[in-house]
């Protein structure tokens, strides 16, 4: 594998349930994300786009076919190996998961509780410095119920960073979001990740955002049937 592509996936199948009940929600999966990059996966529901998510994710095991993520094949990895690489990644999802209790800074902070080696005072300060650069430098004492859907998402934004991942994936971000918050979402995580040299790939059914993408995958009933790059600019 070169050492640009932070994810090589060769012949991936996956399966859910059991005897007569066994389905098959990816077939023969190919595909290569290179460092840096924001791929955007299209696909009506049920095509499996969550699914190939959470494997490259590591929130499930690889049942047959290859999966490089970072350069350590992922099939045949036991639960440890996969919680060890999920430290490495950052998430984003439709529903932002805020804890309403705890301020935007508090919640930015509960993302570096994952990564052992970020002490208490780093990961406050990191949490204020990502707020600042999401344009909440005035929210950071903010109480979710106190912040709009955007702000919320951007909080989210700023959680998934706080660890400096190499690959970030994002699972309908922009679904809840007016037009212009979520282009302002988007905006965020392409410059963010243009400066960070982080990867991003982002499920969405959002037409609105694919304008921004460097490259567009289109998922039916588990295969890819489409991918196009797009021109730079």
């Amino acid at each position: 594998m070169e050492r640009s592509l932070i994810v090589e996936i060769v012949g991936l199948d996956h399966w859910f349930g059991q005897g007569a009940a066994r389905k098959q929600a990816l077939f023969d999966i190919n595909l290569t994300l290179e460092r840096g990059s924001f791929t955007v996966l299209m696909g009506p529901s049920g095509s499996g786009k969550t699914t190939l998510l959470t494997l490259i994710g590591c929130l499930r095991g690889v049942q047959a076919g290859r999966l490089r993520l970072l350069g350590q094949e992922l099939n045949g990895a036991d639960e440890a190996q996969l919680v060890a690489m999920r430290r490495k990644l950052g998430f984003i999802f439709q529903a932002h998961n805020l804890h309403e209790s705890l301020t935007a800074r508090q919640n930015v902070m509960m993302g570096a509780q994952v990564h052992p080696g970020i002490a208490h005072d780093q990961a406050e300060g990191a949490a204020a410095h990502l707020l600042g650069l999401v344009g909440l430098a005035d929210r950071v004492d903010y109480l979710p119920a106190n912040l709009s859907g955007g702000q919320k998402q951007r909080v989210a934004v700023a959680r998934a960073l706080v660890g400096n991942p190499s690959l970030l994936l994002a699972d309908e971000p922009t679904a809840a979001l007016d037009k212009d918050s979520a282009a302002d979402v988007v905006d965020l995580l392409r410059r963010l990740g243009a400066a960070r040299g982080m990867t991003t790939l982002l499920v969405t059914h959002d037409n609105r955002i694919l304008d921004r993408a460097d490259r567009i995958l289109t998922l039916e009933d588990g295969r890819i049937v489409a991918d196009s790059t797009r021109p730079a600019g």
